[in-house]
């Protein structure tokens, strides 16, 4: 299909609900663990009363709407509401601090946001105010625009500098092909403003298929979920998939509807690889390795890490190098920044909003500053991302690595390393432990023992500071820049 084939997102609501009637579409896991479920023609009548309230306040076709909202019932049928005025919608996550959320949306620009922040600016409409349109209008708005981009993607990465990623991605649905039958579920469990949870959820929609949603991830809850609704996909965050590992039983629990578990992100640690290929057959595992900008993915399946265990996959649509410093290819084994070429031939995949999008270099190829190794086979092997690399006594040490074998403790239940000022290694490694049990932790005597029989002594931290939760956001993601700030005297 063309630029201009396809259909747009909100037509594509309206047909569902005509062919599909009041059969279940979306499954609501909400925070309280009750569940709720919404056929699509529920779907089709909120999003239509939603859109004409948006566009009372101003909203139309190519407009930005700001999304502040929890994932459930009116988060979805919010950005259905938005596309069916042709507008863009920019999801964010709900507990954004006030300043951290005016910054993105000074760069954004929007023309309304849609949140329940308490310091929110002046205009912003409310979930309540999302629930009180039950009088509205229930038939679609005119016309059949076709938003210009279907979202935009917040960022800040490692580094805490707010950026916004436009790729270009109009809202008209055009068919796919994939690994489930028609009719079967999918979780989304990754929260909406996270790319994974909102490609989860909404692709899915789009495609006909019903949705399970998960307001906040519970990794027994989740495995219930599966269980009840014979989900067949599911994408996972590193974090979420080692929880779910540690459940008491777990190999006792039925995986066996799953046609495809996809992990993406940060490095998985191999125990958690092996506990899985154990749960579901290893040609329905995918690892996958990519970022919202579009640059490429790099994947493989089950099969293929058995036989290259540790590999997050070869290039899908794009070629893969690993260069050092000076821009020279490295050969196999060697580590360095990870480059990706896509082999499309596209050389603006995306742009940003807040910060210089980087040119391609050498026609085409573009990195996102992680550092990585190729084998014999190409297979690619992440390290870490560069800015987390920390270099203690001329030494390099790769913060995941270190996390990979705490995390192997079974008193372990998440850990972040960081490099805090030393004033003998210049950067020492520093273990912050949530143990399983706060209030019988392993020792940090345990904990060293433990390192050192799996780490070379650079690489075995220094101190281990021990609390109830460490702060990740509900996608799963870390900080460890700032969590280093927070522990630099000074």
């Amino acid at each position: 299909m063309g630029a201009d084939e396809g259909i747009p997102y909100g037509r594509r609501l309206t047909e569902l609900a005509g062919d599909l009637g009041e059969a279940t579409a979306l499954v609501v896991a909400a925070a309280d663990g009750s569940e709720r479920e919404y056929g699509w023609v529920a779907l089709e009548r909120r999003a239509n009363q939603i859109a004409h309230r948006l566009a009372r306040a101003g909203v139309g076709e190519g407009d930005l709407i700001a999304l502040g909202l929890p994932s459930d019932h009116e988060h979805v049928v919010t950005v259905f509401a938005a596309w069916k005025l042709g507008a863009v919608v920019l999801p964010l996550r709900p507990e954004l601090p006030g300043w951290e959320r005016d910054r993105l949306l000074a760069l954004a620009t929007p023309r309304l946001l849609v949140g329940d922040w308490p310091d929110a600016p002046a205009g912003t409409v409310t979930s309540e105010d999302v629930r009180a349109t039950t009088d509205e209008d229930d038939t679609p708005p005119p016309g059949d625009p076709v938003p210009p981009h279907a979202r935009l993607i917040a960022t800040s990465g490692s580094t805490g500098t707010p950026k916004i990623i436009v790729a270009p991605s109009p809202g008209r649905y055009v068919p796919v092909t994939t690994v489930i039958d028609a009719g079967q579920s999918v979780l989304a469990v990754c929260p909406l403003y996270h790319t994974n949870g909102f490609a989860s959820c909404f692709l899915t929609l789009l495609g006909g298929d019903p949705v399970v949603l998960v307001e906040r991830f519970d990794a027994a809850r989740v495995v219930d979920l599966i269980e009840r609704h014979r989900v067949a996909a599911a994408i996972m965050v590193p974090t979420m998939l080692q929880r779910i590992a540690r459940l008491d039983g777990v190999r006792e629990r039925d995986f066996s509807s799953l046609r495809r578990v996809v992990y993406g992100a940060a490095v998985l640690p191999e125990w958690v690889t092996r506990t899985w290929l154990e749960l579901v057959p290893p040609e329905r595992f995918m690892f996958t390795y990519g970022g919202s900008e579009g640059l490429g993915i790099v994947a493989c399946t089950g099969v293929e890490w058995l036989t290259h265990p540790g590999t997050t996959g070869r290039g899908a649509d794009c070629d893969v190098a690993v260069r050092d410093a000076e821009g020279r290819d490295l050969p196999p084994g060697g580590i360095g920044e990870i480059w990706l070429r896509l082999r499309s031939g596209v050389v603006e995949p995306f742009r940003y909003l807040g910060a210089d999008t980087p040119a391609p270099v050498d026609g085409g190829w573009r990195s996102f500053g992680d550092m990585g190794r190729l084998d014999e086979d190409g297979f690619l092997y992440i390290a870490d991302r560069r800015q987390d690399m920390i270099v203690t006594g001329g030494v390099n040490v790769f913060p995941a690595e270190v996390e990979t074998a705490l995390s192997e403790h079974p008193e372990v239940a998440d850990v972040a390393v960081v490099g805090v000022p030393d004033p003998e290694w210049q950067r020492a490694v520093h273990a912050v432990v949530e143990p399983r049990d706060p209030a019988v932790p392993p020792s940090a005597g345990e904990l060293r023992a433990w390192c050192r029989e799996r780490l070379s002594g650079p690489k075995v931290p220094k101190a281990f500071e021990f609390v109830d939760e460490l702060p990740r956001t509900s996608a799963g993601k870390i900080n460890r820049s700032r969590l280093a700030a927070e522990r630099t005297p000074g």
